[in-house]
């Protein structure tokens, strides 16, 4: 069993078509579910997801999403803990606050693996995550 957080847009691929993701997103969902992988995941991750449908003032849609993702990973939050490894990633300046918002709440919750399609992000050292690959590169 591993820990496994994904990053917001491997939920948006799920929730939303996505010619290219969406049927990999399910896929790596599926496996990681016969494996009895624990999916974790931020609450900025949340927040993100409901952008799309607040904007378009669907409060249905918005209550779905957050209850396919609250039901289906750990919602792991922003707090001290967290905020220290965000102090910490972001020394180097090379990683953007949201991402780092999303590593930080990750390496809090020491995750075995941090799955994203963020060129950025790919390949990072962050203490308290072991790797941090692309969803089409996940050895899962």
């Amino acid at each position: 069993m591993s820990r496994v957080f994904w990053d917001t847009n491997l939920f948006i691929y799920l929730l939303e078509p996505n010619r290219e993701f969406s049927a990999m997103t399910k896929n790596l969902r599926i496996r990681m579910l016969t494996r009895g992988d624990q999916l974790l995941t931020s609450t900025i991750t949340l927040g993100e997801v409901l952008v799309k449908p607040t904007q378009a003032g669907d409060v249905e849609r918005c209550r779905k999403y957050e209850r396919a993702i609250s039901s289906a990973a750990t919602l792991v939050p922003f707090d001290i803990k967290a905020a220290w490894h965000y102090a910490s990633i972001k020394t180097s300046r090379s990683v953007q606050a949201p991402d780092a918002v999303q590593l930080a709440c990750a390496a809090s919750a020491g995750v075995d693996l941090f799955i994203t399609n963020d060129d950025r992000l790919q390949n990072k050292q962050v203490p308290g995550i072991q790797f941090i690959v692309p969803l089409v590169r996940v050895p899962l």
